[in-house]
C-alpha cells in the first residue's frame, strides 16, 4: 500500500509536459489508441447500511491497458490503490472490478461519494462517482401472523344453520416500510384485493370473509411487498368442511350406546389432544381381540372414526366404511395417534407393564409396610390408597390387579339416583397422614383426567403423566342408582365408575 502512494507523488513531482503524449512506461508499454479507459460500473448508486459490507462493481476497459484503480472516500477513510502490473505483471486490458467494503457498524450519515478512479499506462485517466446511501432494503417483508403456512389447508367450519365464516387477522411488518397486501381467494367475490399498508414499518388488517354453505375447497393466495419491491407470497386451500378440530377426543372400548351411558363417568376414556385435528391414545390392553373406536361426543357412536374397510391403512369417519381398530396384542400398553383431518393412523408402539411408570416413588410398594404412626417410628402401616370423602382415615383401599400391578379397583358400592358424590384418590392412614400420594380431577364435574397432586410427599421423578397442583374434589352425579365399582390406572391417571 505504501508503494503506491510513494508513487503517486513520485509521478505528481515530473513536469506536466511529460503527460502530454504519456509517461515514462511509454518505452515499456506503447499506445494503442491513446484513448482513456472506459468504465461500466454496475451501479452508480449503491444502497446500503450500517454494519454491512457493499461491493463496487463495474467493467473496466482500454486497449492501452489499465495500471491502476483507485478508491476513494474521505469520509470513510477509504482510499486504495488497486495495483494491476504488480498484481499480474502487466496491465490489463479488461478488468472486473469487485472490491468489498464493510461499513462500521455505528455509520449514521445519510449519503456518501466513493470516487473511483481508473487510469491506463499512458497516465490518461477516466472517474466514476459512485454514490453509497444507508437506506438499503435486506429483509423481505414479515407475516408476523395470520398467513398460512406453504400449501397448507385452512380449514372452515361446516355448522348447520350457521354462514361458514373465515376470520382473517394479519399483522405485518418491515425494516424499512410495507407497501400493500394482496389477498385472492378463488371463486369468492370480492377478491382478489390489494389493501395499501402505506409504506409503515407494521401493519394490521382484519376481515371476516363469508362462504357458501357446502364443502368445497378454494384457492387461496396472500402477498405482502414492501416499498422496494420485495414480495413474500404463500399458497394454501382454504376448505370448507363439516371436520371439526374436537377439543376432546374419547377411545371407547364398548360396543354399543348403552354401554356408553351407563357409567357415572370414565366410558368412553378421554384421550390427548396433540395438535390441530391431533390426538394420541395411551390404552391398556388386557386381552387380544378387543375392538376400539375414537368418538367426539363421550355419550354418542353417531360420529366414529376407525378403520376404513376399503382402505385398511386409513381412517374414516363413513358410517358405511367404518370398522374398529382391533388391538391383538394383551397385556400390554399400547400408543396409538390419529389424525382426523388427514384420516391417518399409527400404532406407534406398545410397552410393557413392567416399563410403566407410577407417579409414587420406586421405595414404596403397594400393600407393604410403609407410614410409620406419628410420633411412633416403630409401628408402621402398608402403603394403600382409595376414595375418601373427608380425609385419610376413611379412605376405602383398593385392591391392586394380579396381572397388571398399574390397575385398582374397588369394592362394589350401592349409589343412589342423584347422588351428588365428594371424593378424591388418597393414601389410607389411620393417624390422617396427609398427601402421600393423592389425585385429583380437573374439576368438580371434568373427570376425563385424574392427576397426580404435586404437593403429594411421594414422587417418581421418572413419571411423565398427567400432575395438577389444584386441589378439586370430585363431585359426580349419580344418574340411575344401583351397583357399582371404581376401576383406577395409576399410570394413565384414568379412571372408571361403572355398574357392576
Amino acid at each position: 500500500m505504501k508503494k503506491h502512494f510513494l508513487n503517486l507523488a513520485l509521478w505528481a513531482l515530473l513536469p506536466m509536459s511529460l503527460c502530454v503524449t504519456g509517461c515514462s512506461d511509454d518505452d515499456t508499454y506503447p499506445d494503442v489508441d491513446g484513448q482513456t479507459p472506459v468504465a461500466e460500473m454496475n451501479t452508480l448508486h449503491i444502497q446500503t447500511a450500517a454494519g454491512r459490507t457493499f461491493t463496487i462493481e463495474g467493467t473496466l476497459t482500454d486497449a492501452d491497458g489499465i495500471s491502476t484503480i483507485q478508491l476513494q472516500c474521505a469520509d470513510l477513510y477509504l482510499n486504495k490503490t488497486i495495483d494491476l502490473i504488480e498484481i499480474y505483471g502487466e496491465p490489463q486490458t479488461e478488468y472486473d472490478l469487485s472490491y468489498n467494503f464493510a461499513m462500521p457498524a455505528d455509520e449514521i450519515g445519510d449519503g456518501y461519494i466513493v470516487t473511483v478512479t481508473i487510469t491506463d499506462v499512458g497516465g490518461r485517466t477516466v472517474t466514476q462517482d459512485v454514490k453509497v446511501t444507508l437506506d438499503g432494503d435486506f429483509e423481505d417483508p414479515v407475516f408476523v401472523s395470520g398467513a398460512p403456512d406453504e400449501g397448507s389447508i385452512v380449514p372452515v367450519i361446516l355448522r348447520e344453520g350457521e354462514t361458514p365464516t373465515l376470520d382473517l387477522n394479519f399483522s405485518l411488518s418491515d425494516d424499512r416500510g410495507l407497501d400493500y397486501l394482496e389477498l385472492n381467494i378463488e371463486g369468492i367475490e370480492g377478491f382478489p384485493k390489494r389493501i395499501d399498508l402505506g409504506m409503515r414499518t407494521t401493519g394490521e388488517y382484519t376481515e371476516s370473509v363469508p362462504f357458501p354453505a357446502e364443502i368445497q375447497d378454494y384457492a387461496y393466495t396472500v402477498a405482502l411487498a414492501d416499498t422496494i419491491g420485495k414480495i413474500v407470497t404463500r399458497t394454501a386451500t382454504i376448505r370448507v368442511t363439516d371436520v371439526m378440530d374436537y377439543e376432546k377426543m374419547y377411545l371407547a372400548d364398548v360396543a354399543t350406546e348403552a354401554e356408553l351411558n351407563s357409567d357415572v363417568f370414565g366410558v368412553p376414556m378421554c384421550i390427548d389432544h396433540t395438535g390441530e385435528y391431533e390426538y394420541q391414545a395411551i390404552y391398556y390392553n388386557a386381552e387380544a381381540g378387543t375392538e376400539v373406536y375414537f368418538i367426539p361426543t363421550p355419550s354418542s357412536f353417531a360420529v366414529r372414526y376407525g378403520i376404513n374397510s376399503e382402505d385398511e391403512t386409513a381412517l374414516t369417519n363413513d358410517p358405511n366404511l367404518v370398522q374398529p381398530l382391533v388391538l391383538d396384542q394383551a397385556n400390554v400398553y399400547y400408543i396409538i395417534n390419529i389424525n382426523i383431518w388427514d384420516l391417518t393412523y399409527e400404532i406407534e408402539g406398545t410397552y410393557s407393564v413392567e416399563e410403566a411408570q407410577d407417579p409414587w416413588g420406586t421405595d414404596m410398594t403397594y400393600g407393604e409396610e410403609c407410614f410409620d404412626l406419628w410420633g411412633d417410628g416403630t409401628t408402621f402401616i402398608p402403603f394403600t390408597f382409595g376414595l375418601t370423602s373427608d380425609n385419610p382415615t376413611n379412605v376405602k383401599s383398593f385392591t391392586q390387579d394380579e396381572t397388571n400391578p398399574h390397575l385398582f379397583y374397588s369394592e362394589p358400592m350401592e349409589l343412589a339416583t342423584g347422588e351428588q358424590m365428594n371424593f378424591i384418590i388418597h393414601n389410607y392412614h389411620q393417624s390422617e397422614w396427609w398427601n402421600a400420594v393423592r389425585w385429583c380431577s380437573t374439576s368438580e364435574t371434568d373427570l376425563d383426567v385424574f392427576a397426580y397432586y404435586t404437593q403429594s410427599a411421594s414422587k417418581n421423578p421418572d413419571y411423565t403423566g398427567p400432575t395438577t397442583g389444584q386441589d378439586v374434589w370430585s363431585k359426580p352425579t349419580v344418574t340411575t342408582g344401583g351397583t357399582y365399582r371404581f376401576y383406577f390406572d395409576s399410570h394413565l391417571g384414568r379412571a372408571k365408575l361403572v355398574r357392576e
